[in-house]
């Protein structure tokens, strides 16, 4: 055993008190569906962990009447100091089952374990927290004196952040007086159904929060039921589009978290070693899992060579494998169907003429795995630079100066994310000033904050999650600022 090398330090699977089966939950309660159940299962393992229920038009058309009921008889009654008291409890209860959500989440998806307990989970519990707090100063979040609730939010979330897409929608729609109807992703139901028994933990009442689990068909029947009057979706681009055109001419608000090809921009006055932990957190954070991903990087010509040859070196360390052991940097891929992809966009790369760098690791036997790779060579023509690739997957392109490294990052439909790597302050505002994207870091990646608002232009959708700014999307201004109605 080298000096390197790790004993394996799993994360207990007892901690879980998972169901053999589990229903929707619809007025407060876990009941039967009418479609057919489906198993979700292990990506690291391809074991089954439980069976599902989904639910098919009639089950939405519950789940939404309960939310309608729940919204006119108690939620939209209740004073915002009293809501906000619902979501101070089940903050408390989030952190109370840490341990738990997190290896529930790590099992599920295929995450480290590390960033399940280090990142989403406190994440998760500082979202409802954060917006707890505003749910006794709504006159205050920049919609006028007194706004007023949409309703009822249909909101549908991805894979990759399964518990905290919940939080950010759920909790900003909680706080500013919405009932809530939820389709979480159909390969990682797990945590919204833990989150279903939190709901009941803190004795939120009965219809406030519904959880109706499925497929795009699932999604379909939630977010085009007339009685819905907010939609809120993170996911693809393509399914992001049909959704507004399903939308078009209704009266049902609409906001949008789709996808991303973030430029990472590192100047040759950049702390190379702090911008290489920045890029790999860029893209490597949750196996390239993040619509924010720094998966574009732009290295200014003369330090090109010294950066892939730093960042090769640091890829080298990472630890590819068991999701629930604490050493694991990257975990498992979601899905088959998510490794197919990524395989077929990297292929492509290979036939276009980039060249590729894998990092030796082990590939386990079982499960759906993908090493960390980068391309160099690379034009901005090629598939791996233009396309969302959601994988662990880098292309570095070079400039020389600022302008072409902006015109090179703004090269793209999305606009999500970027994000700059120099000394001087002055460059970096000047940058981010001509960058086309709804966050920007400056010499770090993927961090976040409640506090911040979150977002993007372009395919990257439109509407803001995070900080006062989430509530906009679930609030009106009250009639005599928008002149009767």
């Amino acid at each position: 055993m080298s000096f390197l090398d790790y004993a394996p330090a799993p994360e207990s699977t007892s901690i879980l008190n998972l169901k053999n089966t589990y229903g929707l939950f619809i007025g407060g309660e876990f009941v039967d569906g009418g479609g057919h159940s489906f198993a979700t299962a292990s990506p690291s393992t391809e074991e089954v962990i439980t069976t599902v229920a989904e639910a098919n038009a009639a089950d939405v058309d519950r789940a939404v009447h309960a939310a309608r009921e729940a919204y006119d008889t108690v939620w939209s009654k209740m004073s915002g100091a009293e809501r906000g008291k619902y979501l101070f409890r089940i903050a408390r209860i989030v952190q109370e089952r840490a341990r738990e959500l997190a290896v529930a989440e790590s099992l599920d998806n295929g995450k480290p374990i590390r960033e399940t307990r280090d990142v989403d989970i406190p994440l998760v519990a500082a979202w409802f927290f954060y917006y707890a707090g505003w749910a006794d100063k709504l006159e205050y979040a920049g919609r006028g004196p007194n706004p007023r609730a949409l309703g009822v939010a249909a909101q549908v979330i991805p894979w990759n952040f399964p518990l905290l897409m919940l939080a950010w929608k759920i909790a900003p729609a909680l706080a500013a007086g919405n009932t809530v109807v939820l389709k979480p992703a159909e390969t990682t139901p797990l945590t919204a159904l833990l989150f279903a028994e939190i709901c009941q933990q803190a004795e939120l009442p009965p219809g406030v929060v519904n959880i109706v689990t499925g497929a795009g068909a699932t999604g379909e029947a939630l977010v085009s039921h007339p009685r819905i009057n907010k939609v809120a979706f993170t996911g693809s681009t393509a399914v992001g589009r049909k959704i507004a055109q399903i939308l078009a001419g209704s009266p049902t608000k609409l906001t949008l978290e789709l996808g991303g090809k973030g430029a990472n921009i590192i100047f040759d006055d950049a702390a190379i070693d702090q911008a290489i932990e920045g890029v790999v957190n860029g893209i490597f954070f949750n196996q390239g899992h993040v619509c924010c991903a720094g998966s574009r990087l732009l290295v200014q010509e003369n330090i090109h060579d010294d950066v892939v040859a730093r960042l090769q070196k640091r890829l080298s360390t990472l630890r590819l494998g068991d999701p629930l052991d604490k050493n694991t940097d990257i975990g498992a891929v979601n899905s088959r169907a998510q490794l197919e992809r990524i395989t077929e966009i990297v292929n492509s790369g290979d036939e276009e003429g980039a060249t590729r760098w894998s990092a030796e690791c082990e590939i386990p036997a079982k499960g759906f795995w993908f090493p960390p790779t980068v391309f160099t060579d690379v034009q901005t023509s090629h598939r791996v630079a233009r396309d969302e690739i959601f994988g662990p997957v880098l292309s570095v392109l070079t400039f020389r100066t600022p302008d072409e490294a902006v015109a090179k990052a703004n090269n793209t439909p999305y606009g999500l994310s970027a994000g700059i790597w120099t000394e001087k302050a002055s460059r970096m505002l000047a940058i981010a000033d001509k960058l086309r994207a709804g966050v920007i870091w400056a010499n770090t990646f993927n961090k976040f904050d409640p506090a911040s608002p979150f977002g993007g232009y372009k395919e990257s959708g439109y509407g803001r999650e995070g900080g006062r700014h989430g509530l906009f999307p679930y609030l009106e201004s009250a009639d005599w600022m928008k002149g009767g109605r």
